[in-house]
Parts: structure tokens; C-alpha cells; sequence
């Protein structure tokens, strides 16, 4: 696709970058099915092919107005269509700049800019959104229902193994997660120890920058990753295996951090390094003798949610179900395994109505086999699925040792 840059664009840098990820576009269409914003409303505009239209009608014009926000906003950035495109259009990296451009040539209501500072502001400093939560969940039975659905009732902790693994990595801690889900973290600990690694975590890391650069706030999202750059370095320095983190969609962050900080003169080797190391908890696990856990597998069948971040930016789509299958669980049928659930970061907050539509797409698409639980590998797909009928749970859970028989 040949894009002619609006003079004020001639210059700058992110124009320019987008003008060169556009050209990757033939127009082929293959995106649009694979969509679930379009599968939802059937409006191009909210296609990946659509909304590459309108970034480039920005392009060249140098305007833009509250259609074209709103059909960017729209956008879960699930990727999908990147895992369909014949020609390898970086998407997500488009629509970042897209967004970034558009909300210059057309600002936001103040109401709707003050929602997203504030969501940019609370979601990814730990220590106030546990504050937050605790807060919420002293008051979760007086809340309605939409409301009382997304704030996770508090979770029982159990002891964590002392250090000494033969082995140490680092391990992302996370925001939400270690406040809503600590469960997860702790499994991973036990699971972990049980195998001879110990997950260290460094006390100055904080937030992966995700939140912040998907809400328009890319600067303060690199501030994220040079703190956590530092809060790493001389582990790394020491010699870390790996970095670790249990929820794909900061895993997905992590090895992007080369790329966002390449033009950093400080940072840009550092960044590179610290996305070398970064896996997902799955890829190490999947390395180990799984037979020393001896995980309770009789809870029924088990249905896989493979999260956008884990299946399409980081390209496992099939790390959990060969996990699972081989610590001997019993794995349901699902369907639609490459469409969104809808929880995308922020998103179902933002966009409540297609969200919940999109929530209930994939509770009925993971559940056609009738599973006894829901695994996943994110947090924000777990809160987002969450529902009693099926309860949801992360995928480490279920190997761990302090895990007692017929628990959910």
C-alpha cells in the first residue's frame, strides 16, 4: 500500500514508520475473518483492513476526527491478524502509531482523556492498585453485579518453599497479578522449587509498561521498562538464566523491550538483552521432567485458554495443551481458539458492551465439551472469563504441589 505523507508527517519519525508497515499491505482481506471486532459488527472500519485505511488517511491528510479514534479504540491489538497475514503486516506496531498520531490530530473529550490517565496511573503502580483492590473487595457484596464481576474476591494464601533452588531466574512479578491473583505467583514458586529453581524477584521492578503504552502513554511506558532494566541489570550481570513472568501479556511486553528502546543510547543494548532472556513460565516448565510434580489430575477435563498474547505475539499457540498433556491432565475440546475473549488489558473496561459480547463468544466457544475448569496464562483473561458455572484458574495452579485433590 503507497502511502504519500501530509507535509507536517515529512519529519516525523513514527509517520515515517508507518508509512514503511503500510506498505506491507496487498489489501488481500485475509485479516478480516480472523477479526473479532469484525466478526462482532461487521463494519470494516473495525477490521484490521480497515483501520489500516483510516492510519493512512491520516497519513496523507494530516487530520483526523472522533470516527477515526473510535474505530482505532475499538482495536483488542490481539493480533490475530497478524498470525493470518500472507505478508507479514507488523500490525500491532501500526496501530500503536496510529492511535499515538490520531489522538494528536483529534484530542479526546476531556472526560475520556482523564479515564485513561487515571487507568494509565492506577493500573500500573502495584502498591496503590492493591490498595484499590483491597478496598473494592471490603465492599464487593454492596456493588452490582456488572461491577461485582470485576473485582476478584480476595485469595487464600499458602506457604511459599524457602530459596536454593540448584537454579535462580527472575520473575516479573506484575501489577494486577500480584495484587488480584497472588495464587498464581505462588504456584509458580512451589511448582518451581519443586524442580530446583528458585524465582527471584528483584524489589525495584514494577509494572512491564504494557498498560501505559496500549493507553497512549509510550514515554511513560519506556520510563517502565529503564526502572526495570536497572531493577535487573546486576542479576543479569551475574548471570540470570532467564526472566521470567506467568502472564503472556507481559511476557509479550518483555520481548518487545529491544525494539521500543533501540534509539536509546543508554538503554538499547540493555533493553535487547533483557528481551533475549524473556520467556514465558511455560517454555521453561515445558524443558523439565514434569513426573517429580505428580499433579492431581483427576478434576475432570480441562478446557485451554490460549491467550492472544501467548498464541499471536509470542507464538506459542500450542505450549499449554503439550504442558498439560504431558503432566497427564485430560484436555476438553474447545473451539474458536484464535478469537479474543475481550479482556485485552484495559479494554474491557473501556469498552464494556463489545467486551462482554466478546466474553461470551469465548465462554461458549471453551466450554461446548463441558470442561470441570477453564486454564489460561494471563490475568487479565482470567478475571475477564471468570464465572462459577466454570471456574477459571491459571494453568500453573494446577501443577502445583500444595494443590489438594479435587480442589478448585
Amino acid at each position: 500500500m503507497h502511502t504519500d505523507l501530509h507535509p507536517q508527517y515529512q519529519n516525523n519519525p513514527d509517520a515515517q514508520r508507518a508509512k514503511q508497515l503500510l506498505s506491507a499491505c496487498v489489501h488481500c482481506g485475509f485479516c478480516l475473518e480472523t477479526c473479532p471486532t469484525y466478526l462482532e459488527t461487521r463494519d470494516e472500519r473495525d477490521s484490521p483492513r480497515g483501520r489500516i485505511y483510516l492510519i493512512r488517511q491520516l497519513l496523507e491528510t494530516g487530520s483526523a476526527s472522533a470516527t477515526t479514534t473510535h474505530h482505532l479504540d475499538r482495536c483488542l491489538t490481539c493480533r490475530s491478524c497478524e498470525t493470518t497475514c500472507p505478508s507479514g503486516v507488523q500490525y500491532a506496531q501500526l496501530a500503536d502509531i496510529g492511535q499515538h498520531l490520531a489522538e494528536k490530530a483529534a484530542p479526546r473529550p476531556r472526560l475520556q482523556g482523564a479515564v485513561r490517565q487515571v487507568l494509565r496511573a492506577v493500573i500500573s503502580r502495584p502498591t496503590l492498585f492493591r490498595y484499590l483492590l483491597r478496598t473494592g473487595q471490603a465492599l464487593r457484596p454492596l456493588l452490582p453485579g456488572p461491577l461485582r464481576r470485576q473485582v476478584p474476591p480476595k485469595q487464600p494464601r499458602l506457604p511459599l518453599p524457602a530459596a536454593g533452588g540448584q537454579r535462580t531466574l527472575l520473575v516479573l512479578e506484575g501489577c494486577v497479578q500480584a495484587a488480584a491473583t497472588p495464587a498464581t505467583n505462588d504456584a509458580a514458586r512451589r511448582v518451581c522449587a519443586a524442580l530446583g529453581i528458585t524465582l527471584q524477584a528483584a524489589p525495584r521492578a514494577g509494572c512491564c509498561g504494557a498498560v501505559r503504552q496500549h493507553l497512549g502513554g509510550a514515554e511513560a511506558a519506556r520510563d517502565d521498562m529503564r526502572r526495570n532494566i536497572d531493577a535487573w541489570w546486576p542479576a543479569i550481570e551475574a548471570g540470570a538464566e532467564a526472566i521470567v513472568s506467568t502472564a503472556s501479556g507481559c511476557g509479550a511486553m518483555l520481548v518487545d523491550y529491544g525494539r521500543l528502546l533501540a534509539d536509546d543510547p543508554r538503554y538499547a543494548q540493555r533493553a535487547a538483552r533483557v528481551s533475549s532472556l524473556a520467556r514465558d513460565l511455560g517454555e521453561v516448565l515445558l524443558e523439565e521432567d514434569l513426573s517429580v510434580l505428580a499433579p492431581e489430575t483427576g478434576c475432570g477435563k480441562i478446557a485451554v485458554h490460549t491467550p492472544c498474547s501467548l498464541q499471536h505475539a509470542l507464538r506459542q499457540p500450542d505450549l499449554l495443551p503439550s504442558l498439560l498433556r504431558r503432566a497427564g491432565f485430560s484436555l476438553a475440546r474447545t473451539e474458536e481458539s484464535h478469537i479474543c475473549c475481550g479482556s485485552a488489558g484495559t479494554y474491557s473496561l473501556l469498552q464494556p458492551a463489545l467486551s462482554e459480547r466478546l466474553r461470551q463468544r469465548k465462554r461458549a466457544a471453551l466450554t461446548v465439551d463441558n470442561p470441570a475448569l477453564i486454564a489460561t496464562a494471563n490475568i487479565g483473561c482470567q478475571l475477564h472469563l471468570a464465572d462459577p458455572a466454570v471456574p477459571v484458574l491459571h494453568w500453573i495452579e494446577l501443577l502445583d504441589p500444595a494443590r489438594s485433590p479435587g480442589s478448585q
